[in-house]
């Protein structure tokens, strides 16, 4: 999974945190220099989850990502700086897709038992 990092001058220990749980930093975004903070078009190609550290973030800048993910289906996790408060909100992210998608499978399958009836001629 890739994805796009936003509010964070230094990372730590994050990228190897989201390796292990199979996410790569497509690109990194600190959000504090006004080149950061103007209205990109979109989110980078490829682009399948939006983190937002929310510790360094202004509410405009915050406010134009997440409406970049929303036009893109893209999941947003907003939360600090931290490898256990991204850790625990990833979790919650994921699980929330996994029963999503369970909920999607799930309705397909009974889509696909009903038979339509025939229009009378």
């Amino acid at each position: 999974m890739h994805a796009v990092v936003v509010g964070a001058d230094k990372l730590g220990a994050i990228p190897d945190m989201l390796a292990n749980m199979g996410i790569t930093i497509q690109k990194k975004n600190t959000g504090r220099f006004a080149v950061h903070q103007r209205k990109l078009p979109a989110l980078h190609a490829g682009t399948e989850l939006l983190i937002l550290f929310t510790d360094f973030l202004g509410h405009n800048v915050m406010r134009h990502f997440r409406e970049l993910a929303r036009l893109e289906k893209v999941p947003v996790v907003a939360c600090r700086r931290s490898t256990v408060c991204l850790a625990q909100s990833l979790e919650r992210c994921l699980a929330n897709r996994r029963l999503e998608s369970d909920r999607c499978a799930q309705g397909a399958a009974r889509n696909s038992r009903m038979v339509p009836e025939k229009a009378a001629v």
